[in-house]
């Protein structure tokens, strides 16, 4: 009898302990199994996502594909769409990269600069942002702005791009007239160049006209 009790009480003590937890039981549950089902959702969501700002970013590297660009606006239209649409994603800074070219194309180059320092500020990659770093450069040396561009070639611009930037660096100093300065700074590029396999265009080239010359020809293309 007092086993027959002990089972009694026992049935009853889950009992009570289901009607007084047993409604936050199955709510818990529901919580989980529509966590689970909205994290899926929101996985999937996230990937056609992706898709969609691959195939956009595609469309609009055909259309920017060419040494000569047909309509830069309807690129520009595209790359804003791509911003707009999808920009948290690396696409979005890709996208005003290209902006930027075809700003120039189009003779808006306080469009290209807008589009530049807007990727430096939010880009998702560092290396992504010393591109634009470094066209931003270019442009404010061809805008005859090149103490602005060295101030710009001061912020973050990765190791990768050491080359191109001690390049950049030596064209806005030639623009100020310090030629010993950017000689300096494209003997650098070519040695940074050369170390580290990266070909460049032109410096040595830019060298030879000041009359300096050095041991390294390196006449790839660069970034």
């Amino acid at each position: 009898m007092a086993e027959l009790r002990t089972e009694e009480e026992q049935v009853e003590a889950i009992k009570r302990w289901w009607k007084e937890n047993g409604l936050s039981l199955v709510a818990g549950a529901a919580i989980a199994v529509a966590g689970v089902v909205g994290w899926n959702a929101w996985q999937g969501y996230q990937e056609n996502q992706a898709t969609a700002a691959s195939m956009r970013y595609q469309q609009l590297v055909n259309l920017t594909g060419g040494t000569e660009i047909a309509n830069p606006g309807e690129g520009r239209a595209l790359a804003a769409e791509i911003v707009d649409e999808h920009g948290k994603t690396l696409y979005a800074d890709l996208a005003r990269l290209l902006d930027a070219r075809l700003a120039v194309a189009e003779g808006d180059l306080a469009g290209a600069r807008a589009s530049l320092e807007a990727l430096i500020d939010q880009a998702q990659a560092d290396y992504v942002a010393g591109l634009a770093r470094l066209r931003l450069a270019r442009l404010q040396v061809a805008d005859e702005d090149a103490e602005a561009a060295l101030a710009t070639l001061e912020g973050g611009v990765p190791e990768a791009l050491a080359a191109q930037r001690a390049a950049v660096r030596g064209d806005a100093l030639h623009a100020l007239g310090r030629e010993a300065d950017a000689a300096a700074a494209w003997q650098e590029a070519l040695a940074l160049a050369e170390a580290n396999d990266q070909p460049l265009y032109g410096v040595q080239l830019k060298l030879d006209n000041l009359g300096l010359a050095t041991g390294t020809d390196n006449r790839g293309l660069d970034s």
